[in-house]
């Protein structure tokens, strides 16, 4: 059983001009396909999913920023409790809009919300977790997450904002702090 708790219930979440402000994250990591000779040879990037709780299909770690938190810290913790992953924020791939049918509330009656997503670099996999009763991890290749993912703005998320950023070389555009450093190469600025 897992000594961290996840945080529930809406009253201290944020809201703005009628949307729940939610932070998310596309938590990936490295791996070496290998040849027939068993040698390391492409370097392939592997994005963590997570099960939906109501239905068919995979999710990335999402969920609403409370006021007491920055919207970085929120998509880290949110990664730490659904998926029960460490790791450092590199990049933000940008704002989606979508409009949820279950979480209407009295400051969002439409449902609306905006998710501020980021690339997570996976540098921890916990072995108990907060919903780890809840959720099953699997990690995907990108063209697998745009095959199985839920949320077309999670697919969004991923097509026009991750693979962007990846073709563009994976360059680190948040601060790093000192024990960041680690995952990056010399120059600090990409992985």
């Amino acid at each position: 059983m897992s000594e961290l708790v996840a945080r529930t219930g809406r009253h201290h979440q944020r809201y703005e001009a009628g949307c729940r402000l939610i932070a998310g994250c596309i938590p990936f990591r490295f791996r070496y396909s290998e040849d027939s000779n068993g040698n390391k040879s492409e370097k392939v990037v592997e994005v963590l999913m997570i099960n939906s709780t109501s239905g068919p299909g995979l999710l990335f770690p999402k969920g609403g920023w409370e006021n007491d938190e920055t919207v970085e810290e929120a998509a880290a913790r949110e990664a730490l409790e659904e998926a029960g992953v460490r790791g450092e924020l590199m990049h933000f791939l940008g704002h989606y809009h979508f409009k949820s049918k279950t979480l209407q509330d009295e400051f969002s009656p439409e449902g609306r919300c905006r998710a501020s997503m980021f690339a997570l670099f996976v540098k921890e996999e916990l072995e108990s977790w907060p919903e780890q009763s809840r959720r099953v991890r699997s990690w995907v290749t990108i063209p697998e997450a745009v095959q199985c993912c839920r949320h077309s703005w999670m697919r969004e998320a991923l097509e026009t904002g991750f693979n962007k950023w990846n073709d563009d070389g994976m360059v680190r555009t948040m601060k790093a702090t000192n024990n960041q450093l680690d995952a990056c190469d010399g120059d600090n600025n990409t992985i």
